[in-house]
């Protein structure tokens, strides 16, 4: 299937399993970051894994800096892979903005997804003092953070990689985040960048109406605790699980936390 390869979409697991389980990466990564944690359902669950276009071993050539400007293109990607595969009984797991993509898709795609399971997402990651809303940045910030990808992308991505992943004692979770991060070409981790952290979906949580877990983590860089407390008091019929790792990456630092949370969901 030709959407086997743009999103080099793996499927392990129990392929009888009536429940399944879909894992979306964030930005800089890819479907590996989720290995620690799928090993914990494959007896029970059927697993899609795939990489986001523009990541990991995508096929680069469906990158389009059109499609992908908007999460928009990402939504629909998941609509696609969901239905060309003939998936039910879905549950989805996104990462950081994948988190906020599925929310979108399951709105888009009413019925798509049984549950969402949101690991440090945000739905604004830009502050607004208008509405006394907390993302974790203003403008100047996010057009310091672009122009330092610009300036020199491979010396941001080790800086970026070792605030993000806040694993000091862990020197080699911060050295494959960056490795992952440099595998990427600029001119696209660049354009991703702008468009995640200009993002503003605040609108969008209170029409979820499926169970939603929000899992947050200690000390993110990226999605302090007032966004997932935000959510929480947005999203109808959801559950906020704080994990007790720090950084960005709870699914990479702490899998056990995470397996323990979203089995707890399930």
């Amino acid at each position: 299937m030709a959407i086997a390869r743009k999103n080099n979409i793996h499927i392990i697991g129990n392929p009888d399993a009536p429940q399944t389980l879909v894992f979306g990466h964030g930005f800089g990564i890819d479907q590996t970051s989720f290995k620690e944690v799928v090993t914990a359902f494959t007896d029970d669950y059927k697993i899609v894994l795939y990489d986001n276009v523009g990541g990991g071993k995508s096929d680069i050539a469906a990158f389009s800096f059109n499609r992908y400007a908007t999460t928009d293109g990402y939504v629909k990607d998941i609509a696609d892979i969901i239905q060309e595969l003939g998936l039910t009984n879905v549950t989805f797991v996104g990462h950081s903005v994948s988190g906020m993509i599925g929310l979108l898709t399951s709105l888009q795609y009413p019925g798509i997804f049984e549950r969402l399971i949101m690991i440090g997402s945000s739905p604004r990651y830009l502050n607004d003092e208008e509405q006394d809303y907390i993302g974790g940045f203003n403008q100047q910030s996010l057009n310091d953070l672009y122009a330092a990808m610009e300036s020199n992308y491979h010396a941001w991505a080790s800086g970026f990689s070792a605030l993000a992943m806040n694993q000091p004692q862990r020197p080699e979770l911060a050295a494959g985040f960056a490795a992952s991060l440099t595998a990427i070409r600029a001119d696209i981790a660049i354009a991703v960048a702008r468009s995640i952290f200009q993002l503003d979906h605040r609108d969008a949580l209170q029409h979820v109406k499926i169970p939603v877990l929000i899992l947050q983590t200690a000390d993110d860089i990226a999605v302090p605790g007032a966004v997932s407390e935000y959510m929480e008091a947005r999203i109808p019929n959801s559950t906020r699980i704080k994990v007790q790792t720090t950084g960005h990456f709870p699914h990479m630092s702490a899998p056990q936390e995470v397996v323990s949370a979203i089995k707890t969901f399930l």
